[in-house]
């Protein structure tokens, strides 16, 4: 609009355009007001597309791995991967600002894909009861290739399936669609686990969970986060989850948890697994093996720990 945004053609173009690309970015059937700041919104962008675009290119994503422990005993049950963005200055992109991005410029699966094999490779290292979780992202289900990419995954690093976990959530089923349940099924066909990620938050359907058998729900941040805060009604909420899950043969993990009273209140309602950064941050892969190591000698007394741990050591480098 002149003269606020130009008072001349060439800038009111130039500005004309800055607010398409931002309306084109935001969502389907938006309209968008130039505004200064879109600028510097549209070249950090840019940069971001450019660093991604590299990243796929030469395979420098990395992987941070946050432990999963048993609720009761606190023995390490496996790890979750979680896929980072280094940013050049010894940061990391927040997933939150370049998964949409990567999804939007039909990079996901090619991501996906580096995700799924470098966590399997990981997982061949550590003991054979540790699991090895990966996120699936909804827009990775518009590719057929994805359950021969996961078959190839396995057979790359020879990772038994059993040991893989894959996480989805709820509102990738909103769609309701045959092509994702066939899918879901031949992944569960190979032998993967499936598991429901964030579950209890925004489209939660019974009906999901009798029309496919999944292995695991993971109760959402949200409610653990919120225990101890004085709702009465939550912890009810909480327990029917657990029984729900119980019910239908599922492991029950809770993510979240940040303080030894929501621990202990989780393992008393009867959840399998723990996650959070009370039990433990997202870790580098240097960090792996000590974490292994510790929590294998957990479990062994005295001298028979030092000398199995001492074996276990080299196994995992």
């Amino acid at each position: 609009m002149a003269p606020a945004h130009g008072e001349d053609a060439a800038t009111l173009l130039r500005n004309a355009e800055i607010a398409l690309a931002h309306a084109k970015s935001a969502a389907q059937s938006s309209r968008s007001l130039f505004r200064p700041e879109m600028d510097a919104e549209l070249q950090a962008e840019r940069q971001l597309e450019a660093t991604l675009r590299r990243a796929v290119a030469d395979g420098t994503f990395e992987l941070m791995f946050q432990p999963l422990y048993q609720a009761a005993g606190r023995r390490l049950a496996g790890f979750e991967a979680l896929l980072r963005l280094p940013r050049g200055d010894g940061g990391h992109v927040s997933p939150t600002v370049f998964v949409p991005l990567a999804e939007r410029l039909g990079l996901i699966a090619e991501i996906g894909d580096w995700v799924i094999r470098k966590a399997c490779a990981v997982a061949t290292e550590w003991p054979a009861k540790l699991t090895i979780a990966v996120n699936l992202s909804p827009v990775q289900f518009g590719d057929d290739r994805l359950c021969e990419r996961v078959r190839a995954a396995l057979q790359a690093s020879g990772l038994p399936a059993k040991r893989l976990e894959l996480e989805i959530t709820e509102g990738l089923l909103l769609s309701d669609s045959e092509s994702v349940m066939r899918q879901l099924r031949e992944l569960k066909a190979l032998g993967a686990r499936i598991a429901m990620d964030d579950f209890g938050t925004g489209y939660s359907s019974l009906s999901y969970l009798w029309r496919f058998p999944f292995d695991k729900l993971k109760i959402d941040q949200s409610f653990v986060r919120a225990l101890g805060g004085g709702d009465e009604h939550l912890a009810s909420v909480i327990q029917a989850i657990v029984a729900l899950g119980r019910s239908l043969n599922m492991t029950i993990t809770a993510e979240g948890v940040e303080t030894e009273m929501q621990a202990e209140f989780l393992r008393q309602v009867g959840c399998d697994q723990l996650q959070g950064f009370h039990l433990s941050r997202p870790l580098p892969l240097d960090r792996l093996p000590g974490v292994i190591l510790n929590d294998f000698r957990s479990a062994l007394p005295g001298d028979e720990a030092e000398g199995d741990a001492a074996q276990l050591g080299q196994q995992t480098g």
